[in-house]
């Protein structure tokens, strides 16, 4: 079986997650591609491959060398975003890209001037929707960069390496892939998510995360009789929003830049909600997050009375930075298998988070690496199969690099 084929086997699993689900997992149909790579791990040597009652695969390959070394995990998710469908998803591999335009369907086309990068893949193998669904590229090429270097590593039993942890997460669009990991059962000494675009992306830093609640209580009657009475909520949460700055939303911010996005609103002239989530790699320029968001509370209180509003802020993720910083030798092993299969890699702080941010915290440091996927949760996904390829290849030079013992 081919990496592509190996892809397009597990797209077709729809796993998608439930964002309003309590149940772990969040949908019963991630089971189906949990059973599969089981099954697929004892078939190349995994014999202690295992699947628990809440959707979390892990498995080992022991160690074929006597060389003191530390153990190395490789970690990706099942589920796909909730943002698009995942039901029925139908691939198609493009040979040879000609760095146009792509026509997905009769009325959906991928457009280069929409997705500019992709540019760069001219000549290139791509796997795309038919323009219906999402791909599932995300996160399911990382499972099969991780099952295809495992492959690797049957075929080789030259190849010396130590000890090797595998787990395949579920819920993790939903920001609960960690919610059930068993560290002990993993059992690895530092990791890393498969969970990136471009293979020459790389990332050990996040963004810091919180997200902030406001609620608003107006005081409402009939508008015929409202003059001096009336306080609606919803203008209240409308005047509360234009206190913050506009430039610090989303759709204004890239690089390192952070941002506070405002992203449901609900409500009545009695009671209105805004949530919010606030977005800062930069843990000084974090809490100035957090602070503005309180200046415009206490004008909202100074103005309207200490009763007309109230705000929740609650810290989601840190910066996984903050924990590597103190672990130079699992980006040390990465750099070094780069090299080896001659990429230049590039250092791109990720603009939101992964797994690996909470397990970094939870004292599992676990830099990202990237599969060859992009334009991720929509009907323009697809992931480069040469990437793909490369990155089971990075996989097995780390797996070698940590394996000599240095």
């Amino acid at each position: 079986m081919s990496a592509a084929e190996r892809l397009i086997r597990y797209c077709m699993v729809d796993t998608q997650s439930d964002p309003d689900s309590t149940a772990s997992p969040s949908t019963k149909k991630q089971f189906d591609l949990a059973e599969m790579l089981v099954k697929e791990l004892r078939e190349v040597g995994i014999a202690d491959a295992v699947l628990d009652e809440t959707c979390y695969v892990y498995g080992h390959l022991e160690a074929n060398t006597d060389k003191e070394c530390p153990t190395v995990g490789f970690i990706a998710h099942m589920d796909t975003a909730p943002d698009f469908t995942g039901t029925n998803v139908r691939p198609r591999l493009i040979e040879n890209y000609d760095g146009e335009d792509i026509r997905l369907n009769d009325s959906i086309v991928t457009k280069i001037a929409d997705f500019p990068q992709m540019k760069e893949l001219q000549g290139k193998t791509l796997l795309v929707t038919d323009g219906n669904t999402l791909l599932g590229a995300d996160d399911k090429a990382g499972i099969t960069a991780i099952m295809e270097a495992l492959c690797i590593l049957k075929d080789h039993p030259e190849i010396p390496h130590g000890r090797i942890a595998i787990a395949f997460t579920p819920d993790e669009e939903i920001g609960r892939g960690t919610e059930h990991f068993n560290f002990e059962r993993f059992g690895a000494d530092f990791a890393y998510t498969m969970d990136g675009d471009a293979i020459r992306y790389y990332a050990d830093e996040t963004f810091n995360a919180a997200a902030a609640s406001v609620t608003f209580h107006g005081f409402s009657v009939h508008p015929g009789s409202a003059k001096d009475k009336l306080v609606n909520a919803l203008n209240l949460a409308m005047e509360f929003h234009g206190l913050l700055p506009e430039h610090m939303r989303p759709e204004h911010t890239e690089g390192r830049e952070g941002f506070i996005h405002l992203h449901t609103m609900e409500g009545s002239s009695e009671e209105a909600h805004l949530s919010y989530i606030l977005r800062e790699h930069d843990a000084v320029k974090f809490s100035g997050l957090k602070e503005r968001m309180q200046e415009a509370l206490r004008h909202m209180k100074a103005v309207y009375g200490e009763g007309c509003a109230e705000m929740r802020i609650t810290d989601t993720y840190a910066n996984m930075k903050e924990y590597l910083k103190d672990r130079p030798d699992v980006m040390a092993y990465a750099l070094q298998a780069f090299a080896s299969i001659g990429i230049e890699p590039e250092c791109v702080p990720v603009r939101g988070g992964t797994d690996g941010a909470m397990l970094s915290a939870k004292g599992l440091p676990c830099p990202n690496l990237g599969t060859g996927g992009g334009n991720f949760h929509g009907r323009y996904e697809y992931c480069c199969i040469e990437e793909l390829e490369a990155a089971a290849d990075l996989i097995v030079e780390i797996v070698k690099a940590v394996g000599k013992g240095e």
